[in-house]
């Protein structure tokens, strides 16, 4: 793949072909966050706004940081969706609301429980009965688009925030990142079979969550309970294990 340094000059024709060698990224990217959020939310628009974070990324790239541009952008792309999804504060703030409640019932009943709790003990935390939860679970999907980068209050930083970068080589940057990727891997290793198996054909593989329901033989519906749930058990861990005193999840 072409790359460049930041200090070198390219031309407008090196630079457009680029941007459109990357544009299948900014759409695949785009889709994948559509697919979450309310129907009234436009594929076109998100990916405009991941185009103007792929030029971003083209114009600040410095392969002497041993980042792909294609990783690089990633993260840019994903960014800047993010940031216009945050500016239009979409979600009704019932459903925040709800999100809050069951990440702490799912804090609350981990620590009674000293073990990660069962749908139905979080259900019980919360005081409704196992259907409810389900269907909370669906009302908040659209909520963790961006939930596995932001932990902590209202006031926090993303994680996308704390990709390597110029500072990267710091003894301080080095330790945050093994740390915090230590706390990620003992998250996921707490949560259910079926779950870390979600996220991971997610994440990992990069599977729709209909492509996922298939493979696991489970309805659609039922993967994005099982996926947000995940997410927010992850979430009440890094909370918990991650605190904003620590410095990276404050303003």
């Amino acid at each position: 793949m072409y790359s460049y340094a930041v200090s070198e000059v390219i031309t407008d024709d090196e630079r457009e072909r680029l941007i459109l060698e990357h544009l299948p990224q900014v759409r695949l990217i785009a889709r994948r966050i559509q697919e979450r959020l309310p129907e009234n939310i436009s594929l076109e628009d998100l990916v405009s706004t991941g185009v103007i974070g792929l030029i971003s990324a083209i114009d600040h790239f410095d392969p002497s940081h041993n980042v792909k541009l294609k990783t690089y952008a990633e993260y840019k792309i994903r960014g800047a969706i993010l940031d216009s999804l945050r500016g239009l504060d979409w979600a009704p703030r019932q459903k925040r609301r709800k999100a809050k409640q069951i990440e702490a019932a799912i804090t609350a009943a981990e620590q009674r429980l000293q073990r990660s709790p069962t749908e139905e003990e979080t259900a019980a935390q919360l005081g409704i009965s196992i259907d409810d939860y389900h269907q909370w679970l669906v009302e908040i999907r659209g909520l963790n688009v961006a939930s596995l980068e932001y932990a902590g209050t209202d006031q926090g930083k993303d994680l996308l925030h704390y990709i390597p970068d110029e500072h990267e080589s710091l003894p301080s940057a080095l330790l945050e990142r093994s740390e915090l990727e230590r706390l990620l891997a003992e998250g996921i290793d707490g949560i259910p079979a079926i779950e870390r198996t979600v996220l991971s054909l997610y994440y990992h593989e990069e599977l729709t969550l209909r492509e996922i329901a298939q493979v696991v033989n489970l309805h659609e519906s039922r993967i994005s309970q099982l996926k947000s749930q995940a997410i927010l058990r992850l979430r009440s861990h890094l909370s918990e294990q991650w605190p904003a005193s620590r410095g990276m999840l404050t303003a």
